[in-house]
């Protein structure tokens, strides 16, 4: 039998498949650590990390091994019953950030889901809002999914385009301004404040400091809550293990996703005290999937292994190595470097015709693999096991294939 090559892949999905998504030209088959084989044997550094699932390294060995253990016992019951692994990793997650109680999701847009539906019920059970009534704030550039609802609220045409109708209920602002914040928020019929703490999809916007920290006091005054999205910046992403923990505030429904499960499975989650969960009533919510033994023998080990590797501290080491090499570099087609721990964007200056793409096939050639995003954007998100020596390799690269185009 002939073998194939990364052509024959590339065209079978280009005939089968869905054309939603632009791909790089890379077929991989393997990943260990922050690297990644293709079809071909050619080894690259990953620094995409799944959109920041595999913040703990490809394929894990402690991770592997609570997956297949548990897969091999029970993986499934639907929560018709009881099974028992879930309680355990409701008691651990909910010890380990604080909360009251937690619901179980897979997608992370289905814990963004989650999120908007308990604001509402408790903006009409508890807040005392009007039925139909309640609206909430989301921010211009926001990334949370891609449902209906979620894009409904979306400010990126390429996420709404002949999607409509569209769902109600949901009020645009500006990112990082509280002014137009307290405007909103000072409305009526306000439920909550929805944002990520960085916009990740929007190409590393990075608000003020203390931005977070108003969030969360006009939330307060006005009895609105404030729901962060730490899907993609959550689990130690952003330098410390959530993003909001920069300001010290405590969003009162937080959702996470992505590295909650190392990248091993579909696991995402939520995370609220009893006021705002108690409100959904058997039946009023749920999924077959969400709860189940593996996604609860994963999601806690891979929390463990973020604490005991200290992959937080390591990401903030790492992440101003690389800002302060990239910022130093001289190169017409860098126009920005931004970022917090290993969540960093450099955006592209197009020159003679080259652009972001361009940067990115070069980077393949030399053995690393990143993506543009919004067209002018490179994200590089290793997964935060990498250590000096290996960032300090995978900055030459960069540095190089920036250097082609000059």
């Amino acid at each position: 039998m002939q073998t194939m090559k990364s052509h024959d892949y590339i065209e079978r999905e280009e005939k089968y498949g869905a054309h939603n998504y632009h791909p790089l030209p890379v077929v991989l088959e393997k990943g260990e650590g922050i690297y990644m084989w293709d079809v071909e044997g050619r080894k690259y550094f990953d620094f995409l990390s799944s959109y920041s699932a595999v913040n703990q390294g490809h394929c894990h060995p402690r991770l592997v091994k609570a997956l297949t253990e548990q897969a091999s016992k029970l993986a499934l019951t639907s929560r018709a019953f009881y099974n028992d692994k879930l309680g355990g990793w409701e008691e651990f997650i909910t010890c380990f950030f604080g909360y009251d109680r937690m619901l179980p999701m897979n997608s992370g847009a289905e814990g963004v889901e989650t999120a908007l539906k308990l604001a509402r019920k408790w903006a009409y059970k508890v807040k005392g809002i009007a039925r139909e009534r309640a609206k909430i704030i989301v921010c211009n550039g926001n990334f949370h999914g891609r449902t209906i609802s979620i894009i409904s609220m979306s400010s990126d045409p390429d996420a709404y385009n002949d999607y409509g109708p569209y769902t109600e209920g949901f009020v645009n602002i500006p990112y990082n301004d509280v002014v137009a914040l307290e405007e909103a928020i000072a409305g009526n019929d306000i439920a909550a404040f929805l944002a990520e703490p960085i916009q990740a999809e929007a190409g590393v916007f990075v608000p003020d400091d203390g931005y977070l920290k108003s969030v969360r006091e006009l939330c307060t005054q006005y009895n609105v809550l404030f729901i962060a999205d730490e899907i993609q910046t959550g689990i130690a992403r952003s330098g410390k293990m959530l993003a909001v923990d920069y300001d010290e505030v405590r969003p009162d429904i937080l959702v996470l996703g992505k590295a909650l499960s190392g990248g091993m499975y579909p696991i995402s989650c939520v995370l609220a005290d009893d006021e705002i969960m108690l409100t959904v009533k058997p039946g009023e919510h749920g999924s077959t999937f969400g709860g189940n033994p593996i996604a609860a023998a994963v999601a806690v080990e891979a929390l463990k292994i973020i604490g005991d590797e200290k992959l937080a501290e390591n990401s903030y080491a790492m992440g101003k190595i690389f800002r302060d090499e990239m910022q130093a570099v001289h190169s017409p087609m860098i126009e920005e470097v931004r970022g917090k721990g290993l969540l960093n964007a450099i955006t592209v200056r197009p020159k003679d015709g080259k652009t972001a793409w361009d940067v990115c096939l070069t980077m393949k050639e030399l053995g690393l693999l990143a993506k543009p995003t919004h067209g002018h954007i490179i994200r590089f998100t290793p997964p935060l096991i990498i250590n000096e020596a290996q960032i300090r390799e995978a900055i030459d690269i960069i540095k190089k294939a920036f250097k082609t185009f000059e």
